[in-house]
């Protein structure tokens, strides 16, 4: 008796929408726009984020200025590190949420960061 042999290893694939509604698709991975106004992506990857880097923070341009540390992003079917920059609110009052993934059952959901 052959058996078959076993199926390909899945290919992380990434297809952009701009329907209000998630996608499923034939890979592990897919991205949404959620809300069409402001454009806002959802990212869904079955491979975990790596560590995050070290980074040394540059001296503060202003007082006003905050620092906004670096992240892992998903762009062309990898993760690639963001490198951390100093940004001026817009508004003395904002406040920085920074960008982070989330395990959803086998795979890892991308929030991006947003002043509030």
């Amino acid at each position: 008796m052959v058996s078959a042999p076993p199926p390909p290893n899945p290919t992380n694939t990434v297809v952009t929408t701009t329907t209000s509604t998630p996608v499923a698709v034939a890979s592990p991975v897919y991205v949404t726009n959620a809300n069409p106004s402001p454009a806002v992506n959802t990212i869904i990857v079955t491979q975990a984020p790596p560590a995050l880097q070290q980074e040394v923070v540059l001296a503060q341009p202003t007082s006003q200025h905050v620092w906004l540390p670096g992240y892992w992003t998903w762009r062309s079917e990898q993760y690639q590190w963001m490198a951390g920059h100093w940004e001026l609110p817009p508004s003395g009052s904002s406040v920085w949420t920074a960008p982070r993934w989330e395990r959803e059952g086998n795979a890892f959901r991308f929030y991006e960061g947003y002043w509030s």
